[in-house]
């Protein structure tokens, strides 16, 4: 990887991870992520949140800044917008070749900087409306927005070049390779970052969404040019598409989310997915859109992105012994850590000696305040009549969530 000039003085350094690692160490990245970090150039050498020692991620990220005309050892300064250690592993690293190095992030930041990786000197706290300059025109301006999606978090801002560093605000999996500006990327493959970054904001950010809102309102009376996140593209021609992208996101929490259905399932001897077919008939002769999931065949990663989005849910499970089928007890674990609410949903399935999951699901998505449907069950393999009841039931869902989910932009 190159490095990157974002303007005058001001680089952006990423390195692209393309392992079998999992992001969090639960989320699947099978195209990668990048690491992203930023250098100022000014009276002295700042460089804005770092990486882990992942992959090779070292001596990427040490090439481009050779190409600066900088080495670690020479930064004056390191900015942590956010703790968590993909932005921070190097950190303690880093301190050791470079003991006169200064560290700033917000006072929860420092906190964690002392009890992560046990650095007391050479610490600055900073909270918003605090700036740093940097001579030559240059000046950080920094911006707390807490629980996006830690609580020590913070925004940082050139003011001269109008760059926001937001971290993990406005990020996205997937590696980048040689480009990493929006303008450089074609339809096709917006489209993939778009989706990428849906699953990265469900699997991330969506629980904090009522702060990612809090955290836009705080930056809009900045005149943002570029938003440089950590993960994922960088916005320089259409900065406002990725924060608008995040307010729909962010608007999904409490609602309305889209007019579409995220139908899941899972099936020990396919009597079931027997059910399902009619489901999906009911559902497609109302023109809906959904998307179909099979748990545990599929990582829940996706099931959530599809869902967080999703007005309707269907879950298709059979009862297994007693109570649900063990694999959509965990996607629903995932759906009320995630905060997937107010959704309108139909669950069905079916039993071999007797039934138990209602309960069991019931008291589950009571927590996430979703309107049910009556639930269908039956013993064994459908009947006619069954079918039939199950196809009236996926037509309803489809109807009420052409009612009330949030209707597509023109």
């Amino acid at each position: 990887m190159k490095l990157v000039t974002l303007a005058d003085s001001v680089y952006a350094l990423h390195a692209d991870i393309d392992t079998d690692d999992l992001f969090e160490g639960i989320w699947p990245i099978p195209n990668g992520v990048s690491l992203n970090s930023y250098l100022i150039k000014g009276d002295r050498t700042v460089m804005i949140d770092l990486f882990r020692d992942w992959e090779d991620a070292e001596s990427q990220i040490e090439g481009q800044l050779r190409e600066a005309g900088v080495s670690l050892s020479s930064i004056d300064i390191v900015v942590l917008n956010h703790l968590e250690p993909d932005h921070t592993g190097f950190l303690a690293e880093l301190k050791k070749r470079n003991p006169k190095l200064e560290i700033i992030a917000t006072a929860k930041g420092i906190e964690l900087v002392k009890s992560f990786y046990k650095i007391t000197d050479n610490l600055r706290a900073v909270k918003s409306g605090d700036s740093l300059p940097l001579g030559n025109g240059l000046e950080l301006l920094f911006e707390e927005a807490p629980n996006v999606h830690w609580p020590e978090t913070m925004v940082s801002f050139e003011r001269k070049s109008g760059v926001l560093f937001s971290c993990d605000a406005f990020g996205s999996f997937g590696k980048l390779g040689a480009r990493v500006f929006d303008d450089e990327f074609s339809a096709e493959e917006h489209g993939f970052f778009e989706k990428e970054g849906l699953r990265y904001y469900a699997n991330i950010v969506s629980s904090f969404s009522t702060f990612v809102q809090r955290a836009v309102e705080k930056v809009k009376p900045l005149s943002i040019k570029v938003v440089a996140p950590s993960h994922g593209i960088i916005w320089r021609t259409n900065p406002a598409t990725i924060v608008n992208r995040y307010l729909t996101y962010a608007g999904y929490l409490n609602g309305p989310a889209e007019q579409e259905i995220c139908v899941i399932y899972g099936t020990m001897y396919g009597n079931t997915a027997k059910g399902l077919e009619a489901v999906i008939e009911g559902i497609e002769s109302e023109g809906v859109p959904y998307s179909l999931h099979r748990i545990p065949n599929e990582d829940v990663s996706w099931v959530l992105a599809d869902a967080w989005k999703s007005r309707g849910i269907v879950i298709g499970m059979p009862t297994y012994e007693y109570k649900m089928f063990p694999p959509m007890a965990y996607v629903l674990d995932i759906f009320e850590r995630k905060h997937v609410n107010n959704r309108l949903a139909f669950r069905f399935g079916s039993f071999g000696w007797v039934g138990g999951a209602k309960k069991e699901f019931d008291a589950t998505v009571e927590k996430l305040h979703w309107e049910l449907l009556e639930a269908v069950e039956w013993p064994g393999l459908p009947n006619a009549d069954t079918l039939s009841l199950m196809r009236e039931r996926g037509a309803e869902l489809a109807r009420r969530v052409k009612e009330t989910g949030r209707p597509k932009a023109e």
